[in-house]
């Protein structure tokens, strides 16, 4: 286990439990039953205990633990608004993490476009997400929530004769009031590494690229 991330994540826990019940039950939003919320997080279900955070069974020890608990221990009473959509360097003050998240939550998918469309349902399924009808361009784009306030948009474009692949992941208008924006590029950076997992664990089980 990681110290340091579990000294982050303890604190952060103890100021979201610190919140009256009804306050982080209905802004998270998550289900309460007296020692834990359940809600689903970064592909799985997620339980939310005093001392520590359990996802699809497994305890956190580490960035996922962190910005599962920041999450809960700041997360406000107010509505998502998906629309406008912005990019990641519309946000203010990223400026800093632009490279890494290009890097990180962008760039990295664009191996794997071809059997993320082939996979798609799967990662929508895990993501509790759903298929943009409304995207503005690309071959195909899906909207996925790591956290239950923190949707993330992706526009994909399949590689052809002339273009190589590419893969754009926006964020809702309001985004920077449920998340610090260096954790809204961490939130993408572990997205990103979910979906490859999920296509690779596919593959393993007959039911990857052929």
């Amino acid at each position: 286990m990681n110290d340091g991330y579990l000294e982050i994540q303890r604190q952060y826990l103890e100021k979201a439990w610190a919140r009256p019940a009804g306050e982080l039950e209905r802004c998270i939003p998550a289900s309460y039953d007296g020692d834990r919320y359940y809600f689903d997080a970064f592909g799985g279900p997620c339980e939310l205990f005093r001392g520590k955070i359990l996802l699809s069974g497994r305890e956190l020890s580490g960035a996922e633990g962190v910005l599962i608990a920041l999450y809960a221990s700041r997360v406000p009473d107010l509505p998502l608004r998906l629309h406008p959509l912005k990019s990641f360097k519309e946000i203010p003050n990223s400026m800093p993490y632009q490279g890494a998240f290009t890097a990180h939550a962008e760039r990295t998918l664009v191996p794997h476009v071809t059997s993320i469309r082939r996979h798609q349902e799967r990662i929508l399924f895990s993501f509790s997400g759903h298929p943009n009808r409304d995207a503005p361009s690309g071959d195909f784009s899906f909207t996925l929530y790591p956290l239950p306030k923190v949707p993330l948009y992706y526009i994909f474009h399949l590689p052809d004769e002339e273009f190589g692949a590419a893969a754009t992941c926006l964020f809702a208008s309001n985004a920077a009031d449920f998340m610090p924006v260096d954790a809204l590029a961490d939130v993408a950076e572990i997205t990103a590494k979910v979906i490859i997992a999920l296509i690779k664990g596919a593959a393993e089980t007959g039911r990857g690229e052929s």
